[in-house]
């Protein structure tokens, strides 16, 4: 695609790299069938190719508009596009180029931003977060059926069929492989059995999991209310926290939410204009992995017989539907690291059967704060997500990230739990 950027833009670094991605779109229009806002909305301009065209006319120079906010805003960044693309157009960068220059216009309705940094300073900030969730739920029986839809109801200690409901300890330190696991995001509150699951599966496998003290949101809140520099500071405090373990000989920091390791593996980006972060960012980047890469590998490893009377399933007969992330499916795979369908490999593995899932490459509409800010679209793809999930009578739905966890259980007829709780 032909380019002739505006000279604001044309001699900056993210002036160049837009540029260098505009000119690979060719057009085709391939992206547009595995995009799900094209697919509900059926507008040409919230598809990925429209959208292309908008931050084009942006950054050749033409007046931020509503329109321009409007449909990029509408945005899932859900990333099915850039796995479709023949041409290897990386959306997802160009996204963010182009929402950074929407928000240094200023475009916003001041509503509009105050909501934004009350979202990102409340869901990122784990033990304000935790406190408001206490109340909420205190107060869920009286409140008005909108308001309640939105509260998350307490989830069980486990809802997974046929295993302990009881909730273990979190294992001692005992194994000479030591990993890392983020717990400074609202996942302690809305999933709390998920690192303590991780935990004590990675123990049977002879790793210890530990939590930094102190460590705080990866950042992705606040990419997704388009607030870089705001981003910037949380991922480098993330990388202060963890940046001794290295030292120590910390083997992985291992990703139990996949959104938050997608933001984490993208710090190398984030950082490109950063010298002072920027070879940290690739060495966190480097040693970040998701949990499901972790299990597989230690299960592939000649292990087998070994573990699989560890995990083995008591009734071979539970069917388990598994919602893929697109930050697992789409997100991790443009790093190189082709995992989709590791997750379900490893139910499979020790004995779960697996359910058909239709359009498993489209969003559930969770997308970071999309949900809050984009309730109708969002709450339209969730229903369509349930659909295809329950179709074949599942006993148990499992998913590998804590927003697409949360947000289908907000219909509160579901129980969407982490597959690692499967593994208990």
């Amino acid at each position: 695609m032909q380019t002739s950027l505006a000279p604001e833009f044309a001699e900056t670094a993210k002036g160049k790299e837009a540029e260098a991605i505009i000119r690979k779109c060719v057009h085709c229009g391939f992206c547009n069938a595995t995009c799900p806002t094209y697919q509900l909305l059926g507008d040409e301009l919230d598809g990925p190719r429209g959208r292309i065209y908008l931050i084009k006319q942006l950054l050749e120079g033409e007046p931020a508009n509503d329109q321009m906010t409007l449909h990029l805003d509408r945005c899932l960044t859900c990333r099915a596009c850039e796995t479709t693309c023949p041409s290897g157009v990386e959306y997802g960068k160009l996204l963010a180029i182009g929402r950074a220059a929407l928000h240094t216009a200023n475009q916003r309705s001041l509503v509009d931003q105050l909501r934004r940094i009350v979202v990102a300073k409340v869901v990122g900030n784990a033990k304000v977060f935790d406190l408001l969730l206490r109340f909420g739920r205190a107060m869920r029986p009286i409140l008005p059926a909108a308001l309640k839809s939105k509260v998350p109801a307490a989830a069980p200690i486990s809802s997974t069929p046929s295993r302990a409901t009881h909730r273990p300890a979190w294992p001692a330190p005992r194994h000479g492989r030591t990993m890392v696991a983020l717990a400074g995001c609202v996942q302690g509150s809305l999933s709390p059995m998920t690192n303590l699951a991780a935990a004590v599966v990675l123990d049977k496998l002879g790793i210890t999991l530990i939590e930094a003290a102190g460590a705080g949101c990866c950042g992705a809140l606040d990419l997704h209310t388009t607030n870089e520099n705001r981003a910037k500071k949380c991922a480098e405090a993330l990388i202060d926290k963890w940046w001794p373990y290295l030292a120590q000989g910390v083997e992985r920091f291992v990703m139990t939410a996949s959104g938050c390791g997608v933001t984490i593996m993208a710090y190398p980006h984030l950082f490109q204009d950063e010298p002072d972060y920027l070879e940290k960012a690739k060495a966190i980047s480097a040693k970040t992995v998701d949990l499901c890469e972790v299990i597989d590998n230690e299960m592939s490893n000649g292990m087998d017989q070994e573990i699989a009377p560890a995990f083995r399933v008591q009734d071979s007969s539970q069917k388990v539907a598994f919602h893929a992330p697109c930050t697992l499916q789409h997100g991790l795979l443009q790093r190189g690291q082709k995992i989709s369908g590791t997750v379900e490999k490893i139910l499979q593995r020790v004995g779960y059967s697996l359910c058909n899932v239709k359009d498993a490459h489209l969003c559930c509409g969770s997308a970071g704060t999309y949900s809050i800010f984009q309730p109708e679209i969002s709450s339209q793809l969730r229903q369509a997500k349930l659909r295809a999930l329950y179709n074949d009578n599942p006993d148990i739905v499992c998913t590998a990230n804590v927003g697409c966890q949360v947000h289908l259980n907000m219909n509160g007829h579901t129980r969407v739990q982490h597959w690692v709780e499967l593994l208990l």
